[in-house]
């Protein structure tokens, strides 16, 4: 399972996530998307956690919490859907 963390202040680093998260179990992993034209952050990340329980743990304490001015949004990731994002799915087609 991975937790999806939103309303994330631009200036958070992966360190910064990591050391909060930390405090609820052992961190596998954190992404913090960026602006493919600007390479600025995108004020969301991703936190993958060892133990789903822990995960569980982090988002009943986290979510709507005030960390760096900002309420954070935090909830189970949901999957990628198919297909989706900008422009639509843009596969060859067959003839």
């Amino acid at each position: 399972m991975t937790i999806y963390i939103g309303n994330l202040s631009y200036q958070a680093t992966e360190e910064d996530l990591k050391t909060v998260f930390e405090d609820y179990g052992t961190v596998k992993r954190v992404v913090l998307p960026t602006d493919r034209e600007t390479g600025r952050m995108r004020g969301f990340a991703f936190v993958e956690m060892s133990d789903d329980a822990n995960e569980d743990n982090a988002i009943t304490n986290l979510d709507g919490a005030e960390w760096m001015g900002r309420s954070l949004k935090v909830n189970k990731a949901r999957p990628r859907e198919e297909g989706g994002g900008r422009g639509g799915d843009f596969r060859k087609p067959s003839y």
